[in-house]
């Protein structure tokens, strides 16, 4: 990499505390505008349940989009960075809408989760077309929204100047998310038959993995808005992608989604819902490996250019996690996270208060 592209890859050089002033003054305020122009549309909806799904999607996961929206903190420029916040949470949000519509609604039809996932595929193509996302449903009518969405990270992606140096990456991310999306949402009887099945295919690839932690890491969307960061510099070289892919694939996106399923135990109990934590042993077992990914995830970053910033990342994760109330609503949980926090450094406890903050303060 040129000295030039490292300088434009490294729009973010401090520490935690200039990072969270950053992120309350210059990029939270962007994604609550994005967030209420998205909630808009999603309250115009006219069929019920899509216009359900959507503004669920975007009440409960709301800390998605906050969170995922810290990379464009380390943008270069004041335009980067509005470009980066308009991606993310167009982006974040068709997942977190998606993963309701598969989750929560009417279908357990592979064919209609593949479908609707091909948003993904699209949203990440520049001038791209746009689908009949909802063709295998009964459900059709959302006004427009989903194309929209995906518009909106066309638009944007077109934008980055490096792109084309991501952007094949950027799609075999998004096509192991979407293999996910289908295979954790059928019928329940054939959902771990058809996860070891995919597995068996990667294994080889991931030899330190175990099969639910191989899918943890292909259901965080955090490995694309890292490359949509590195596309903002217009030098940025295939190294520096490899070297963005294996710290993040499967590191620290391993320990992102493993995070959310810790937290969820309780709700996809109650939802019927499949939580690739749940195969772990016990509550020693969980934190064992949660803290071997927190581990790896670290130490993995020191191979970027600006390691330090992703390194921030991997503790901010624990901080937003870690916090949520729905830890202290469960035992074994809290059993976890104590061992979590005792052994992470001191600035994921700074970003433990902060994201407690966030959540208090931020609009509804």
């Amino acid at each position: 990499m040129t000295q030039e592209g490292l300088r434009l890859t490294c729009g973010f050089a401090g520490g935690p505390v200039r990072l969270m002033v950053r992120v309350y003054r210059d990029v939270l305020p962007g994604v609550y505008r994005e967030l209420a122009g998205w909630r808009r549309m999603a309250e115009a909806i006219p069929d019920p349940e899509l216009r359900r799904q959507a503004l669920a999607s975007m009440t409960a996961k709301r800390f998605h989009c906050e969170g995922g929206a810290v990379y464009a903190a380390a943008a270069p420029t004041p335009e980067a960075r509005r470009g980066l916040i308009r991606l993310i949470v167009a982006l974040q949000t068709i997942s977190d809408y998606l993963d309701n519509l598969c989750d929560r609604s009417t279908s357990l039809d592979p064919a209609d989760f593949r479908q609707l996932h091909q948003a993904m595929h699209d949203a990440v193509v520049p001038d791209g077309t746009v689908g009949d996302y909802y063709a295998c449903r009964r459900e059709r009518d959302d006004g427009g929204y989903l194309a929209a969405l995906v518009r909106a990270c066309q638009e944007e992606v077109a934008k980055l100047p490096g792109y084309g140096t991501v952007a094949e990456t950027v799609r075999h991310l998004v096509a192991l998310y979407a293999d996910l999306q289908v295979h954790k949402h059928v019928e329940w009887s054939q959902r771990e038959a058809r996860l070891l099945s995919w597995w068996e295919a990667h294994r080889a690839a991931h030899p330190e993995l175990r099969w639910n932690e191989f899918a943890a890491a292909t259901g965080s969307t955090l490995g694309m808005f890292a490359l949509f960061l590195a596309a903002t510099d217009p030098h940025v070289d295939r190294d520096t992608v490899r070297r963005i892919v294996a710290t993040y694939f499967p590191w620290v996106c391993a320990l992102h989604i493993l995070l959310d399923y810790l937290i969820d135990q309780e709700e996809d109990r109650r939802g019927g819902d499949l939580n690739f934590v749940a195969y772990y042993r016990d509550a020693g077992e969980a934190a064992e490996r949660l803290v071997y990914f927190a581990r790896r995830a670290r130490e993995a970053t020191r191979g970027l250019p600006d390691g330090r910033f992703h390194r921030l990342i991997v503790d901010g994760l624990l901080g937003l996690y870690l916090s949520d109330g729905k830890v202290r609503r469960q035992r074994t949980v809290r059993l976890v996270s104590r061992r979590l926090l005792a052994t992470a450094p001191l600035t994921a406890r700074f970003f433990y208060v902060n994201s407690v903050l966030i959540r208090a303060f931020s609009p509804s």
